[in-house]
């Protein structure tokens, strides 16, 4: 017999906590109490010291992926939390799933999805992450990708926009082999919340318009190309176009924009 639900955690609360410093997580993913994370040592990516491997240039360049921000930010958080072979467990409990949800529709959480075309034509989510913005602070909360790369791409998509919005510090929380090889670097929390206090004030615009920018109407691109059609579940509840356009990079794609943005900001 399951436990009853507890509320989700208060927006305000999440904030308070997201400004000293600390996060909540579940123990597994039926629990319903949280308890609450000041790591000793905290993970960052500097902004213009993002590691890209050659061939990871190349399917950025490509745009082998769709990718865009915010469309699905449900289905990122629960991939996230899904079992894997290597984590059959998970510290995103419904309550943390319901307490993020919160802070999403109250703008502070945000998503970037990885889309590939399915067997009917239409985007499916195969990579993405998600975290918490508040300031010119990103926490990232967690990604997972379904094919090789898509969560790297996302990363990379994650950086060319905290730059082009005008923020100061991408928080990893925890340093992981992935993102050490990505360029990742730990430094102690008492620095971490001198960054965060110097990260202080609103950033020039958000993720959403900064995506915009690089993404130049492809999005609307690809659904001239492929046309009406009947949607898959994923692409249709996300309001994305037909996907048979995907790959099909332009001189002015944006895989090429946001590494052009990475390589000229580094």
């Amino acid at each position: 017999m399951h436990a009853p639900q507890r509320p989700p955690i208060p927006v305000e609360t999440l904030l308070l906590a997201y400004r000293s410093g600390i996060f909540p997580m579940a123990d597994t993913r039926e629990d319903t109490e949280v308890f609450w994370v000041e790591p000793r040592d905290r993970a960052i990516i500097p902004l213009g010291g993002l590691h890209i491997s050659k061939s990871l240039r190349k399917v950025i360049r490509a745009d082998r992926f769709l990718v865009t921000v915010d469309r699905a930010f449900e289905q990122v958080i629960r991939a996230c939390a899904a079992p894997r072979a290597e984590h059959p467990e998970t510290w995103i409990s419904e309550r943390i799933v319901q307490s993020y949800l919160g802070l999403h529709r109250a703008g502070n959480a945000h998503s970037v999805e990885c889309w590939l075309p399915g067997e009917d034509g239409w985007p499916q989510l195969v990579g993405g992450l998600y975290g918490v913005a508040f300031d010119r602070v990103f926490c990232g909360e967690s990604m997972f990708s379904r094919v090789p790369d898509a969560s790297k791409v996302a990363l990379a998509w994650l950086v060319a926009l905290m730059r082009r919005a005008g923020y100061a510090l991408l928080d990893c929380q925890f340093m992981t082999d992935h993102l050490r090889s990505m360029g990742a670097t730990e430094l102690a929390q008492a620095d971490y919340r001198r960054l965060v206090e110097r990260a202080q004030g609103q950033p020039q615009c958000s993720l959403v318009e900064a995506w915009r920018v690089f993404d130049g109407g492809y999005a609307a691109g690809v659904a001239a190309a492929a046309g009406a059609g009947v949607a898959g579940a994923e692409g249709r509840a996300a309001g994305l176009p037909e996907a048979s356009a995907l790959g099909e990079a332009g001189p002015s794609s944006p895989g090429k924009l946001i590494m052009q943005s990475l390589i000229q900001t580094s």
